[in-house]
């Protein structure tokens, strides 16, 4: 297995076309995409209030004591 190092651009449709040189042949390729974390922006998306409602339950037992095995373990 070899490596050669290539410069790209991502596009906003998040592709990357690369053009390899003539001599590498037709077949199977791995490729590892490496960029610049500081040129990466986090688009933070506006939360929603009740945007998870009714997608989380919490059991009526939840307030419950948790029995002593819970903190000391099986002692068997």
């Amino acid at each position: 297995m070899q490596a050669i190092e290539l410069e790209a651009t991502i596009t906003d449709s998040h592709e990357i076309h690369l053009q390899l040189p003539d001599y590498i042949s037709a077949s199977r390729a791995k490729v590892i995409v490496m960029y610049d974390t500081e040129s990466v922006t986090c688009i933070n998306k506006k939360r929603i209030f009740g945007q998870y409602r009714d997608k989380i339950t919490i059991a009526d037992r939840f307030d419950d004591e948790l029995p002593m095995s819970f903190w000391v373990g099986d002692e068997q």
